[in-house]
């Protein structure tokens, strides 16, 4: 059975979620800045026989996000994603995604696929990382300007207002090292909730790169984290960005799914 979740089902969505809290960032990232009964955003459960949660669908504006931790009702998700008209994208983990996509395919336009890894223990005693400063909303203009002029930056919508605001508000954090005076090397997350956060915006000058700068911030958050009992993630399309992120201590737990939908005319 498919139904919608309310707030009164929150202490059980949430129990169900947190078993992979990497796994579920964005899930129960949105759930907790907007809850249940937004305009723009709709929380489904499948139950089984029973009333054990076994999957969860979520909206967020044009976006659906699917998850279920074993077999589920993949034709019943995909008929609630197909009857809205603002249906524009769907993403998940392949393994999920997968199960949903016959059903779609005739709407999908593009699909996207990119690593997905976490870090399940730290593996840096030897990093000195004491270089390493934590930013503060005055530090978002100099942030913004190193993200944009790095080439592999090019495509993202980085603005000191929204580097700012995450700083603020609490969404994200970001580290850095500075020499000569300037700001040279980053690390950030996004989309932090109460139990996971994403690696974002890890980048090094390119004049100042192979001097281990990039590793030591990330280690400081990853540390800082660590400490706050959240499990880590992060997207990544280069097999040797990967190999770097999998000497500290992160592991492949599969591939993110990213597909656009073809809206209803």
């Amino acid at each position: 059975m498919i139904r919608k979740l309310t707030e009164q089902d929150h202490e059980f969505c949430f129990s169900f979620l947190k078993q992979q809290p990497a796994e579920n960032l964005f899930i129960i990232g949105d759930i907790e800045a907007y809850g249940y009964e937004q305009e723009f955003q709709k929380v489904w459960g499948e139950f089984d026989e029973s009333g054990k949660l076994k999957a969860i669908l979520l909206k967020y504006e044009e976006n659906y996000i699917p998850y279920a931790a074993g077999d589920f009702d993949s034709k019943g998700l995909a008929e609630i994603m197909l009857e809205d008209p603002n249906f524009g994208m769907m993403s998940g983990l392949k393994a999920v995604t997968a199960k949903i996509e016959p059903y779609v395919s005739h709407r999908i336009k593009r699909k996207r696929e990119t690593y997905y890894a976490k870090c399940v223990e730290l593996m840096a005693e030897g990093v000195d990382a004491s270089a390493v400063c934590q930013a503060g909303p005055e530090d978002a203009e100099q942030l913004a300007e190193l993200l944009n002029s790095i080439p592999e930056f090019s495509d993202s919508t980085i603005t000191v207002a929204r580097k700012r605001r995450g700083l603020e508000d609490g969404s994200s954090r970001s580290f850095f090292i500075k020499e000569d005076g300037k700001m040279v090397s980053t690390a950030s997350t996004a989309a932090e909730n109460s139990f996971s956060a994403m690696v974002v915006g890890v980048a090094t000058d390119r004049n100042y790169k192979k001097k281990g700068y990039a590793t030591q911030c990330m280690v400081k958050l990853c540390r800082q984290l660590h400490l706050e009992n959240k499990e880590l993630c992060l997207f990544y399309d280069n097999p040797a960005a990967g190999a770097i992120y999998k000497r500290i201590g992160f592991e492949d737990i599969g591939f993110w799914m990213m597909y656009t939908i073809e809206k209803k005319n």
